[in-house]
């Protein structure tokens, strides 16, 4: 089965990541909420994040059907937050924000947070051209 994802549809992720983590990553209370939000919040913010990918890519890239894509739709939900999450890391990176070697789980939680709308921005512009 294919996977159907190619170089046209990981810049569209990119842009779209891009577009929504820019304003979130400028922000100080973003940077904040990245350092003070408990654990348990930020697996819901994940989790969150996930579902509506999930949902919109169900309903909008797939329009319903996944029963012969299954593969593919699990794939490109898993690569458009993994497209977003790098593209998050190197705003934070550029602007002094994400602090690897000196604290790596304050970065993993800007990360998180900043991604969480990020990742949407990033399915809906990855779904403009598709079925």
């Amino acid at each position: 089965m294919m996977l159907n994802f190619n170089m046209e549809d990981a810049s569209q992720v990119c842009v779209g990541a891009f577009a929504l983590a820019v304003p979130i990553s400028f922000s100080e209370e973003a940077w904040r909420l990245g350092e003070t939000l408990p654990t348990l919040n930020l697996v819901m913010l994940f989790c969150l994040a996930v579902f509506f990918l999930g949902i919109f890519t169900y309903e909008s890239v797939f329009q319903r059907n996944i029963k012969h894509r299954l593969g593919g739709f699990i794939f490109r939900i898993v690569i458009a937050y993994i497209i977003t999450a790098v593209v998050v890391s190197l705003i934070l990176l550029a602007l002094d924000k994400l602090p690897l070697l000196s604290d790596p789980l304050i970065s993993f939680k800007r990360i998180i947070v900043i991604a969480m709308p990020a990742s949407m921005g990033a399915i809906i512009v990855d779904s403009f051209d598709k079925e």
